[in-house]
């Protein structure tokens, strides 16, 4: 027999209800409260599931149950209960959907695009987000206040990484790069690479020449790269520092060795350009 994990709990608006169905009488709180939820279940219906269906309304429910039970979770405070009956449901609904739309303007990932600007594209964002973290069945386990807290977290690092990125586009040593898309794993990439050579530029895009060169005068000077990084860490902000040393970690025992090794230059121009450059090249070989 398998036992379920400690953490693991109905909604929190559930075991609030609970908490409210052992007060004594709890009668009119409730009534409020159901009408509440009611209320709120019928919009969620109308803009986001189908208010013509059983099913849609069913839906309705269990997003109204999820969005509600998050805000809670985002107010952190030590009795929901008298928290939901102070606020209103549909002031923790708001809460709980506005953590959804913060979630949602953070990038879900390090290459964006024009797209990610697109009006109809957000909204579908934030719908699906809303669907996937905020879906709660009352009779059953609910994770998504902690599926939001790490949904969160990794955005964050996204938006870390994507901040470097455009930082070291504005200190591009020929002028500042402004595409709208955006390959932030690919300029970081580029920028530790190239600053191995210590020679004063941060270089967030390439040429295949550009490569080549890279790579003949790392071999006929043998630049020491941790003096080359130390300097771009000094000229970066600190907030960048953790994400700029992960990829020197990284590249000294791969990238960099064979950079400075006989390995054929046509080989590691190739894997520069397949694995690490990414999107950050231009097309013409100049």
């Amino acid at each position: 027999m398998q036992l379920a994990s400690y953490s693991s709990r109905t909604p929190n608006l559930v075991q609030t209800i609970e908490a409210l169905a052992k007060r004594a009488e709890h009668g009119e709180a409730a009534d409020v409260l159901f009408h509440e939820l009611s209320g709120i279940t019928a919009l969620v219906a109308r803009k986001f599931t189908n208010d013509k269906t059983a099913d849609g309304l069913l839906e309705a429910f269990y997003l109204t149950v999820g969005c509600v039970s998050l805000g809670l979770s985002q107010a952190q405070v030590e009795n929901d209960l008298s928290y939901l009956l102070e606020h209103g449901a549909e002031q923790v609904f708001q809460a709980g959907f506005r953590a959804i739309k913060e979630l949602s303007a953070l990038p879900a990932q390090t290459m964006l695009t024009d797209f990610d600007n697109d009006a109809f594209i957000q909204q579908r964002d934030i719908k699906a987000l809303f669907i996937a973290i905020c879906r709660a069945n009352p009779s059953m386990v609910w994770t998504g206040d902690d599926d939001y807290r790490k949904e969160m977290l990794a955005r964050r690092e996204n938006q870390m990484m994507v901040d470097c990125a455009k930082w070291l586009r504005k200190k591009h040593f020929s002028g500042p790069i402004k595409d709208t898309d955006l390959d932030a794993n690919a300029v970081i990439a580029i920028a530790v690479i190239f600053a191995m050579l210590n020679d004063g530029r941060i270089v967030a895009r390439v040429r295949q020449k550009d490569i080549e060169n890279l790579i003949r005068s790392a071999r006929e000077n043998k630049p020491d790269a941790e003096l080359g990084w130390g300097e771009l860490l000094k000229s970066a902000p600190i907030a960048y520092h953790a994400i700029l040393r992960g990829c020197m970690d990284e590249f000294k025992s791969k990238i960099i060795k064979k950079i400075l090794s006989k390995t054929s230059i046509v080989k590691v121009v190739a894997e520069i350009q397949n694995c690490y450059a990414g999107s950050e090249q231009e097309i013409d070989y100049c």
